[in-house]
């Protein structure tokens, strides 16, 4: 459990009577975001005032705030969190005031409906206790990590969706979960990663409040801190996409890149393509409100629009999603791209021959896109314990993985963990790429070419691996070899899986065999 998100969320007690608890989320979401801000802009708001007397014309104050403060947003305001208390019977104007003269790519306010829920606190009488209380609370980046605020975030919005008794799955991805899947999306890029000075692009097309561009920069960051992630998404969620702004403002980037918006519908980023695309998409969700629109794109579109392959059933849209991306990576000619995404098993069964979403796994497979699909544990995600995958894409393979799909078997590599614990069990586990018989490998995957039996990721520390897929020389899967039972974190001799001829030996016989070589070498 996260210690700040439960300090924020006991604030929420002064809300109780003429707030239910579904509506707390409501109120503590968007006053999280203004102290955050407020705290970020508290040492040059001096300066920043200063500046606003002499240049009247808000793009040319925009750059010399740039220049002063190396932030692209500001505010004009006389009033933040450290003088809002001073004006009691003025404190909802001013409060709104405040909010008024943030520089224009702070809008994420707007999709909180703020302003009525200002008036709404001050009517009950609550208004200055939630001001005192949140003055108290300093939430500078020097204070309170980035990291720790994305997980202060999330565990606002699980308990909010807890106490509305929903699912949050439209919003929350837990924290290994995508670790893992930044992994495996880095993995065969390793190398070209660490290259000072690169620059790079990731995209989201379902961004939620972050999480993933936030951990995959992260994971960047800390192998290359000269490295550049120009980091892209859209959000059709009002809320998701205030905080998901909100953090990428925060922390320096192009608030631009960040659309509100229907991704199916209506791609903000059209043209555009990217090095990496990541994507955690509803599951079930009915898209027949967005079926005319999507037909119209793939008939004007012709065969080289994003859903020419074929359109899924109407009752769940993970698949366009899926084709989404596949459009969305760099083409081979300019570097490739690769595709991170994480889904439930419908893409994988649904549709019989030649339905749509059978032709769009044949299209998928014949343009050999497809690089690994990787089954993770049950119950990894909240309020719902179906079975999900990630898929790796990628239109430059490995030579060695060219007309192959590596299935791995993560199902059984978990450990259960208290509800209360979670976000910080989720923080102290570290995923890798799939390992070689119990070698952590944190560069490439293993490509499928040699003999040897190669193990799914970890997602606990020290858990023992017992068994893993094993790929024969011509990367086909054959049956399982064990592993000896030692924990992740230390070294385990590689072992080959048996060839075809020892495997159909009778068990007396390889025993026999091995004594007479036993003897020889003594």
């Amino acid at each position: 459990m996260s210690t700040l998100g439960s300090f924020i969320w006991s604030i929420a007690d002064q809300l109780r009577g003429p707030y239910r608890p579904n509506q707390y989320g409501t109120v503590v979401l968007p006053f999280t975001i203004l102290r955050r801000l407020d705290c970020i802009l508290e040492p040059d708001r001096p300066t920043v005032r200063e500046l606003a007397t002499k240049f009247e014309n808000p793009n040319r104050l925009k750059v010399e705030v740039k220049k002063a403060t190396g932030r692209t947003f500001f505010n004009t305001s006389n009033y933040s969190f450290a003088n809002l208390l001073a004006d009691a019977d003025g404190l909802a104007d001013n409060l709104a005031d405040y909010i008024d003269r943030f520089s224009a790519d702070v809008d994420v306010f707007e999709y909180f409906d703020f302003k009525k829920e200002i008036l709404a606190l001050e009517k009950a009488g609550l208004l200055r206790e939630i001001v005192k209380s949140f003055s108290k609370v300093d939430l500078h980046p020097d204070v309170v990590s980035n990291s720790d605020m994305g997980d202060a975030f999330e565990y606002i919005i699980r308990k909010f969706n807890e106490a509305a008794n929903e699912t949050s799955g439209d919003h929350y991805t837990p924290r290994d979960a995508i670790r893992l899947l930044v992994d495996l999306l880095f993995a065969e890029k390793d190398v070209d990663l660490t290259e000072g000075g690169i620059i790079r692009s990731l995209y989201d097309p379902t961004a939620g409040t972050g999480g993933m561009l936030s951990l995959a920069e992260e994971h960047l960051l800390a192998g290359n801190p000269d490295a550049k992630l120009g980091l892209y998404g859209q959000e059709y969620n009002p809320q998701s996409y205030a905080i998901c702004k909100s953090d990428l403002l925060a922390k320096g980037h192009d608030a631009t890149n960040i659309a509100f918006g229907n991704t199916l519908t209506d791609d903000a980023f059209k043209g555009r393509q990217f090095d990496y695309c990541m994507s955690n998409p509803p599951y079930g969700v009915d898209w027949k409100q967005y079926a005319k629109a999507v037909k119209e794109e793939r008939d004007s579109a012709g065969p080289y629009g994003r859903f020419a392959p074929g359109l899924p059933a109407t009752s769940d849209g993970q698949m366009l999603f899926l084709l989404h991306l596949a459009h969305k990576m760099r083409a081979p000619e300019d570097g490739g791209g690769r595709v991170g995404i994480v889904m439930n098993g419908s893409p994988l069964f649904n549709g019989a021959a030649e339905s749509g979403p059978s032709n769009i796994r044949r299209w998928l497979l014949e343009n050999d896109l497809v690089e690994a699909i990787v089954a993770l544990p049950t119950n990894m995600f909240f309020n719902t314990g179906i079975a999900t995958y990630i898929w790796i894409l990628d239109n430059t393979k490995h030579p060695d993985r060219q007309g192959k799909v590596q299935l791995i078997d993560g199902t059984s590599f978990w450990s259960k963990m208290r509800k209360t614990s979670e976000l910080r069990d989720a923080r102290s586990a570290t995923p890798t790429a799939p390992t070689s018989c119990g070698f952590t490998s944190t560069s490439r995957m293993p490509i499928p070419s040699s003999p040897r039996c190669y193990a799914t990721t970890s997602l606990a520390i020290g858990r023992s691996l017992s068994s893993a897929p094993c790929w024969t020389k011509s990367g086909t899967l054959s049956s399982t070899a064990r592993v000896s039972r030692s924990p992740i974190r230390r070294s385990v001799t590689p072992r080959t899986c048996p060839s075809p001829t020892a495997a159909r030996q009778p068990a007396r016989q390889r025993s026999a065999k091995l004594s007479r070589r036993t003897s020889t070498r003594k």
